[in-house]
């Protein structure tokens, strides 16, 4: 494990959080959207994340034996659609009502956004905290090699 491979592994870490942050805002954005560009409800949208492949053992792997190897972090294998149906509301009165006065809302909980938005801000904070425990680290073995 190289000097620098635990604050690549918190970098990657940051960028895939960020994103799941910002496609979460999106979602509670459009979260009354009823009529979208193709005509039908917003659909709420999910980041897939994977380990990222350098050509070398798992992260867990490397963590688990100690042994020297690439270390790999993170990174976004998608976004995509949740497949789960919207939510239909009786309202006769809005716009997009269909014949029998109900309106297909989009599949977003505000609740659900608000976990995964904590959720996505709680793992960006512990990804800050390993890039200053590493950084800390660093400066402590300049300052016994002085």
């Amino acid at each position: 494990m190289g000097l620098f491979d635990a604050i690549d592994v918190a970098g990657s870490g940051l960028a895939a959080e960020r994103l799941r942050m910002d496609v979460t805002a999106g979602n509670l954005a459009n979260a009354q959207t009823t009529q979208g560009a193709n005509g039908q409800p917003y659909r709420r949208r999910e980041v897939v994340l994977q380990e990222a492949q350098a050509g070398g053992p798992s992260f867990g792997a490397i963590l688990a034996s100690a042994s020297a190897g690439p270390v790999s972090g993170v990174q976004v294998a998608g976004i995509v659609d949740d497949p789960s149906p919207g939510r239909r509301v009786y309202d006769p009165g809005h716009p997009d009502a269909d014949a029998q006065g109900y309106v297909t809302l989009p599949n977003v909980n505000p609740v659900t956004e608000m976990v995964d938005l904590i959720s996505a801000s709680r793992s960006y904070e512990a990804n800050v905290t390993s890039m200053q425990t590493a950084k800390t680290l660093f400066s402590k073995t300049l300052e016994l090699l002085r």
